[in-house]
């Protein structure tokens, strides 16, 4: 069935003019399938539109967030910064403190050793002179005994030497006597040291060998040692402890 120009022409314009006639038309074709899934995209799109701009305003919020947590940890850096430069101030003073407090302790230290050293001077000297008594310079030089062998309790021992071994004829014999680490030593206190004090604290230690069945060390703490008191206390094994560093060369 064919239809003729007029019929065409009415259809076209009930189209147009007539949109319930143009809709049932297009129902009938299948256009209103087509245009409910296009409304239906449509309104899926203008979601996914809407969601997109959500995520962009949380994104744009996290951004800010992150900015401003860009900036307190610069200016937590800067403050750390500043902490450690000032820690490495105090780093620097302290140690420059410990230094001047080590010349400080230096100082101190030596001032000490002076004056323990004049101390000993004058006791030597005043004891050559007269001015100390025997009994007076040995108990000033017991702390002299003490530096050198960490205690200060000696025993003053009384020997009878009936075979004259010190002295050549029977007599008594007193020796300063002291035993640390079971070690036995004997000590005599001089303000000047000869040979003859030498000699004698050796044959004292041959002494005190024979009574008590002990060899002991043999020690002379002296302030002035002649030069020979020297070589001979080396070949007796006889030990001599300065009171002070120097050494008189015997005219």
């Amino acid at each position: 069935m064919s239809l003729s120009s007029e019929e065409k022409k009415k259809i076209l314009k009930a189209i147009e003019e007539d949109r319930e006639f143009r809709y049932t038309l297009m129902g009938l074709l299948g256009f209103r399938e087509i245009l409910d899934r296009i409304t239906k995209l449509e309104e899926r799109q203008q979601k996914l539109e809407e969601r997109q701009q959500k995520l962009e305003e949380r994104f744009q919020q996290l951004e800010e967030r992150f900015a401003k947590l860009e900036e307190r940890f610069a200016r937590l850096e800067e403050r750390q910064q500043r902490l450690e430069e000032r820690f490495a101030q105090l780093e620097e003073k302290f140690a420059r403190l410990e230094e001047r407090q080590q010349k400080l302790e230096e100082r101190q230290q030596r001032l000490e050793e002076e004056m323990r050293e004049t101390r000993r001077v004058l006791f030597v000297i005043s004891h050559r002179f007269g001015i100390l008594s025997e009994s007076s310079f040995r108990e000033a030089m017991k702390y002299v005994i003490q530096e050198i062998f960490g205690v200060a309790n000696v025993e003053k021992k009384s020997i009878y030497d009936d075979k004259g071994i010190v002295y050549g004829y029977p007599s008594v014999v007193d020796i300063d006597v002291l035993i640390h680490n079971k070690i036995h030593v004997l000590i005599e206190v001089k303000s000047r040291v000869s040979r003859a004090d030498v000699y004698e604290l050796h044959r004292i230690g041959r002494l005190y060998e024979e009574k008590y069945n002990v060899k002991p060390r043999l020690v002379i703490i002296g302030g002035f040692i002649d030069d020979k008191a020297w070589e001979i206390a080396e070949k007796l094994g006889v030990e001599i402890k300065p009171i002070f560093r120097e050494k008189e060369v015997s005219q």
